[in-house]
């Protein structure tokens, strides 16, 4: 029955991890600083490959990076970069994880210096999602002005592979924006979950 709704059509088809993903979290409001710093994991590594991929390792990332505890995180030194990565559970690449530590790290500072990451993000759109109005995934971008001031802003506080599309994606996946399109069955939802969560910021 529920194969019967209407979705974004990048939800449909690839697997049901995919599918949940795009039933139960995309586009959702997230005020969680742990939740914000799994995405900007998550969203790093992705870069260069497909979501799909990411998602099929997203156990063995939250095994590896600690549950995505940036404090912990921010600790590993050489040696735990090393044995990650060895890791087949997650991906192997030298720079993404090395990426990851460092935006630990940095995302202490700024959690130091703003008191709250989600604060911080959620000011870019003055404390609640911005509701789009897509008719197809074609119309939908791959960045914007907001996600290149706040890419921008990010770099020069260190964060690395936080480029603008990139952060774009991490905007849409953690409801920054509302980038389902309109037919979908998500848009109404999304929309509702961000007119209760206003001001939660």
């Amino acid at each position: 029955m529920a194969k019967q709704r209407t979705r974004c059509k990048w939800g449909q088809g690839v697997s049901e991890a995919y599918l949940a993903y795009h039933d139960d979290e995309w586009g959702v409001p997230v005020r969680d600083d742990r939740k914000q710093f799994e995405f900007l994991v998550l969203e790093g590594a992705q870069a260069g490959l497909s979501w799909s991929t990411v998602l099929h390792k997203r156990d063995g990332y939250r095994r590896a990076f600690a549950g995505f505890d940036p404090g912990k995180v921010a600790r590993f030194d050489q040696r735990k970069i090393e044995s990650l990565i060895k890791n087949p559970a997650i991906i192997r690449n030298r720079l993404k994880i090395n990426s990851a530590v460092t935006n630990a790290r940095a995302f202490l500072d700024l959690v130091e210096t703003e008191g709250s990451f989600s604060d911080y993000i959620w000011s870019f759109v003055d404390g609640q999602p911005i509701q789009n109005r897509w008719k197809t995934d074609k119309d939908v971008p791959a960045s914007t002005p907001i996600s290149d001031a706040l890419s921008k802003d990010l770099k020069k506080r260190g964060f690395k592979f936080v480029g603008s599309t990139i952060i774009y994606a991490h905007m849409q996946a953690t409801g920054l924006v509302n980038d389902h399109v309109v037919g979908c069955y998500r848009y109404t939802e999304c929309k509702r979950l961000g007119s209760a969560t206003r001001g939660q910021g």
